[in-house]
Order: C-alpha cells, then structure tokens, then sequence
C-alpha cells in the first residue's frame, strides 16, 4: 500500500472501483480543511430540500461558523435561483473557487453553463464527472461545514457522493405526507446500506410543532430523531420572490432552524 492509503496494487481488484478508491483519497485531501460534510437528502422530490438546505447554512453562518453550500444537483440546480445570484465561476483554471453571497460559499452548475435556462443534458457519467470536480478540483478553504444539497432519487448522484465523500452524515427532510416519508425511506436505507449516518429527520411543510405519524414512524424505523419540524410561511414565498434568506430576515425562522440544529452544531 502506498503513501496516502491508496492502494496501488490490488491481486483480482477491477480497474474501475481501484480508481474510485484513488478519488477518493484525492477528495479527501482536497477537502481536509473542511472539518463536517453534511447532506440534505430525499428520495422524494418536491419536499422543499433546497430551501432546507440553504437556512441550514445560512442559519450555521449566524452561529459563528464558516459554512459552504454545494447544489449537488447537477442537472437541475435551484441554489443560485432561490438566491438570486447571478455571477459566474472562473472556468479558466483549476482549482474551482466558489462564489461568496452573504457570508456563505456556494459552488452550483448554474454557475458553469452559459444559459440556466438550457436544459443540462448530461448522462450518468457526466454528472459523476461534474460532482467529482466539486469536490476533487475545487478550492473551498478552510470550512467549518460544506452543506450539500443532494438531488431527489438514489442513483448516481448520491451514490458518487456516499463513494467519494467522507461524510458526517445526513439530514433527512420529509413532509407530513406518508408518501413522503416511504421515498424518505429508502433514502435513509440508501445512506444505511453504504455505511453513513443519518443525522435527523426535518418534517417540511409542517402544519404545526409537533410532526405528524408519517414522520414519527420514519424516524422511528431508521432509528433516527426528528430534529424539527418546519410549517408553511409567507416569508418562505415572500423571500423566494426576491432572491432572499427567511433566516437572514425574520428571527422566528432562525430561531426555528437554530433549535433544529443546536444539538449537531453542538457535538
């Protein structure tokens, strides 16, 4: 075995998963001044991840933290589009470097392509190729935590992510909706199954305080506590109309996501 852990020679070992291990080892070192890599991850789409996501970072960067938020959905990224952000990457040299907004370091495809519009067309090993850049090729710094904004599904994007990263875990967000929480499931099993951890469950689009069965009994089968529940807003629609952060304008939003994550943030 050689210097860095990566092996390099392996009797019987395929040639394609020998170069995922020497990924690997690149990400790891690429990203060995960012201390926690967190996913925010659904199966189910439409359940509000995004939004999740960035009051997450957001909400740790109000807490005194350095934080970087990836939009890990390549194809159809939304990031910069709940953020109004416009600017491009630098593409004329490696590494990568993402675009501050507001105290938050973001990288997305929709900061690549010429036209967000246009739809990305990309096979599977495109999209692994794009995530692999994101991480392997990008300069984050020194972080506190990288916030990632998973893609609904369990196929290519959260396997690269699962096989590449090393992880502290994953925040699950769900609906009241007991369709929700089956797809939730699987995601959870998903993460489970490749060896990672499931930090919590958020119920999203909560009608109140307290979560509803569906959700209960997704923690409960994965073993996993609800860290919050996050009901229906104005703010939410109002903020997302002018490219805003609900918890950088409104104090019962952050305190809301604050208590959600005080006991990570803690440990």
């Amino acid at each position: 075995m050689a210097d860095g852990g990566v092996v390099e020679s392996v009797k019987g070992m395929h040639p394609s998963f020998l170069n995922v291990i020497k990924q690997k080892e690149r990400v790891r070192e690429r990203l060995k001044g960012v201390k926690n890599k967190i996913g925010v991850y659904s199966a189910k789409g439409g359940v509000g991840k995004t939004s999740i996501s960035i009051n997450i970072a957001y909400t740790l960067m109000r807490m005194g933290f350095r934080v970087g938020l990836l939009d890990a959905d390549i194809d159809c990224p939304n990031v910069t589009t709940f953020l109004n952000i416009s600017d491009k990457m630098d593409l004329s040299g490696f590494p990568l470097r993402p675009i501050e907004k507001d105290g938050v370091r973001i990288a997305s495809t929709s900061m690549i392509v010429d036209d967000n519009k246009r739809p990305i067309i990309w096979r599977g090993p495109m999209i692994a190729k794009m995530l692999g850049d994101f991480f392997e090729n990008t300069d984050w710094g020194e972080l506190d935590y990288l916030i990632i904004d998973l893609p609904p599904g369990t196929s290519d994007s959260p396997l690269s992510i699962l096989q590449l990263v090393d992880m502290r875990g994953f925040i699950l967000v769900t609906t009241p909706s007991r369709v929700s929480a089956s797809d939730s499931m699987r995601s959870g099993l998903m993460v489970r199954r490749l060896g990672a951890a499931i930090l919590g469950v958020v119920e999203n689009m909560s009608e109140g305080d307290v979560p509803s069965r569906a959700t209960v009994e997704l923690a409960k089968e994965l073993d996993a506590k609800v860290l919050g529940c996050v009901g229906f807003d104005r703010i939410f629609k109002d903020m997302d109309n002018i490219g805003g952060v609900p918890v950088l304008r409104d104090e019962r939003v952050y305190e809301r996501f604050r208590g959600i994550l005080e006991d990570l943030a803690g440990r």
